[in-house]
């Protein structure tokens, strides 16, 4: 058994090369997981794949998924997320999240950043510049994400999170006013829902209704 010609397709697109260990030893989860996740959920709005990808990693981080956590950087710098963006999404987790369960998503991040980099041979003063920036970053890190952007981050995180539906609608209410409309977060939540279940999907929905519904 594997996941249809569409999802292989767009799995590709994000892991080239890559066989995951569970479709060898649960093809069936797989393919029904894969088919969803990257063929349904992708055949609804239009989302680019790069925010497609940092949303979601903004949900790993807020869901402590830390080893999906790992294969979604990997992806995500594959697509062109930069890697001071990707820091810039951890960095925005520790108000939101605590930096108790930021900690070791700071250290995964750092490992993935500098594998890719010593394989490609880039100059490590570089690497060393992104790489040290505290958990408030410096001026470069702070303008990594644009504000549009860093709310749809913030607002994954707090859906994902759950229990927080007065802070969820607030980030809704502060999506709108910097340009993301109602289209745009149904979009995000479509594309959060195959790494949060549905009960926060749909709570981040009812969120979304009741503000733009006031």
């Amino acid at each position: 058994m594997k996941p249809n010609e569409q999802a292989q397709q767009n799995h590709e697109e994000l892991f080239p090369g890559h066989v995951s260990t569970l479709a060898v030893t649960d093809p069936e989860l797989i393919e029904t997981f894969d088919n969803f996740a990257f063929d349904e959920v992708l055949a609804y709005g239009d989302l680019d794949t790069r925010i497609r990808l940092m949303i979601q990693l903004a949900a790993l981080i807020a869901s402590q998924a830390l080893r999906e956590y790992r294969v979604m950087v990997g992806a995500a710098l594959t697509v062109g997320v930069t890697p001071v963006e990707v820091k810039e999404i951890v960095y925005q987790a520790v108000p939101y999240v605590g930096m108790a369960k930021v900690f070791d998503f700071i250290h995964a991040t750092n490992e993935v950043v500098e594998k890719l980099y010593a394989s490609a041979h880039a100059d490590q003063q570089h690497i060393q510049r992104l790489l040290s920036a505290n958990c408030f970053g410096d001026h470069l890190t702070r303008a990594g994400i644009d504000i549009p952007t860093r709310e749809l981050i913030t607002l994954s995180m707090l859906v994902a999170l759950g229990r927080c539906d007065p802070q969820v609608k607030g980030h809704v209410a502060a999506n709108l006013r910097v340009g993301n409309d109602r289209a745009k977060l149904i979009d995000v939540l479509t594309q959060l829902l195959p790494f949060i279940g549905y009960p926060r999907t749909l709570n981040g929905l009812r969120a979304i209704d009741e503000v733009t519904a006031s």
